[in-house]
């Protein structure tokens, strides 16, 4: 009897280890982030999915003072956060790390849309809205055309300048391949709702920046977010750039749906 039992469950152990190698397994996600060359220039590729991550902004703790950098924010991650995918700075700021323009977080707008004109890349009209809801339905509009399409408050918005493309085509100040060449960072929305945020390694113009997002992303609508200053945290490789004080600060989580 002892053997007719062992011989029995070494026969069920046998067809649960088959099943188990013949069923299918559902494959990882891709890394968030990954390392390109556009024109001879090193960047740095992340992309946001809607079902697999949440797009967050934040300046800092709730009632507390502006991070300022994004080491500050991964040693400050409340306790049960999602996991971070990646987070970069995004949106145009004061000496006190406060947004000078458009800036909603958690659905609460801060700062009202900034329209005047002046000097620096902020004012290189048009410039431009970031803007959500937290789990999908990004986009990258112009900031007239954000005030006269949106009407309900996002999850998060945030406001920069220059355009780099404007319903495919670049932004008719910034030229092909000027001479400022500086580390700098943006984002666009593809056709499939996918947020491309994309960040040089190294010195960049405007122009090869902007043409990255239209002719190898396919983003009809482009957003520089910010030059000299730009960074990065990608935790899967361990960067977490550092440097001069930063203000806003946009946050890619790896969904709660991913994860089931």
């Amino acid at each position: 009897m002892k053997r007719r039992a062992l011989a029995a469950l070494l026969l069920i152990l046998s067809a649960c280890s088959s099943k188990a190698k013949h069923e299918p397994q559902t494959p990882s996600p891709p890394p968030a982030c990954e390392s390109v060359r556009f024109e001879g220039v090193a960047l740095t590729h992340c992309t946001a999915v809607p079902g697999l991550h949440t797009i967050h902004i934040l300046l800092g703790p709730r009632g507390g003072p502006p991070y300022r950098s994004l080491s500050q924010l991964a040693v400050n991650r409340p306790a049960k956060s999602h996991a971070v995918a990646f987070a970069m700075n995004g949106g145009m700021f004061d000496d006190a790390g406060r947004p000078i323009g458009y800036y909603v977080e958690d659905g609460k707008r801060l700062h009202a849309l900034n329209r005047k004109e002046g000097i620096g890349n902020f004012h290189m009209l048009p410039n431009g809205v970031f803007y959500g809801q937290a789990d999908g339905h990004w986009a990258v509009r112009t900031s007239d055309d954000f005030a006269e399409s949106v009407n309900n408050r996002p999850d998060f918005g945030t406001q920069s300048g220059p355009m780099l493309v404007i319903a495919g085509k670049l932004h008719p100040k910034i030229d092909s391949d000027g001479q400022s060449l500086k580390l700098r960072n943006g984002v666009g929305v593809d056709a499939q709702g996918r947020a491309h945020f994309v960040i040089s390694d190294e010195p960049i113009s405007f122009g090869k920046l902007a043409r990255y997002f239209r002719d190898a992303l396919h983003c009809p609508n482009a957003l520089f977010l910010d030059g000299s200053v730009s960074s990065l945290w990608d935790p899967l490789h361990g960067r977490v750039d550092g440097g001069p004080p930063l203000g806003p600060l946009i946050v890619v989580e790896k969904s709660a749906k991913a994860h089931k």
